[in-house]
């Protein structure tokens, strides 16, 4: 095995290295305002559950902690402009659909909207926001999740920092290593 040296890094620049999931676009929606915000920095809790970090400066988390749901939409490369877009346009002033070419589509059990562009749609229910004073980390339950059929490993985008997306790469397959309770 390849053995590294090490030098000192900069600890703010560490989710170059951690960030665990593709960026995501949250839809959200309450007394009659929509909006969508990209979201890097988000991990898995358990099967069902997704923490997600979400600035006190952004519009989306005075939505969202009204309304205690949002929509978890995972876009593929091809719509890495909007990715970037919505990412740079911020405040309840510009319909980030309209602005982006994107469609809302009616979800069934919240009131935020899908986006039809997107491989999937995770529909969640805002379970614990006992962390958001202090880190901004909001903990959602996904209680309806809509992916599309094929292909079955898009080509999602990862933000590395720094302006630097890692996109979605060759897989392999590794079943045949792992126990069957574990798959």
């Amino acid at each position: 095995m390849k053995k590294y040296r090490k030098t000192d890094f900069d600890v703010n620049k560490i989710r170059r290295f951690l960030e665990p999931g593709p960026v995501i676009l949250v839809s959200s929606a309450h007394g009659g305002e929509r909006n969508i915000m990209t979201m890097g920095w988000h991990t898995m809790l358990g099967y069902d559950h997704v923490g997600c970090y979400i600035w006190d400066q952004n519009h989306s988390r005075g939505l969202i902690e009204k309304s205690r749901e949002c929509v978890i939409n995972v876009p593929t490369f091809d719509l890495i402009d909007a990715v970037i877009g919505v990412g740079n346009t911020h405040g309840p002033g510009v319909d980030k659909f309209a602005a982006f070419g994107l469609t809302p589509a009616k979800a069934e059990a919240v009131g935020a909207p899908l986006i039809e562009e997107c491989y999937a749609s995770f529909e969640c229910k805002l379970v614990d926001d006992s962390q958001a004073g202090r880190y901004s980390l909001f903990v959602f339950e996904c209680v309806k999740a809509h992916a599309a059929a094929a292909p079955k490993y898009p080509k999602t985008v990862h933000y590395r920092g720094d302006g630097v997306f890692m996109v979605a790469g060759e897989n392999k397959s590794y079943r045949r290593k792992f126990k069957p309770e574990m798959l």
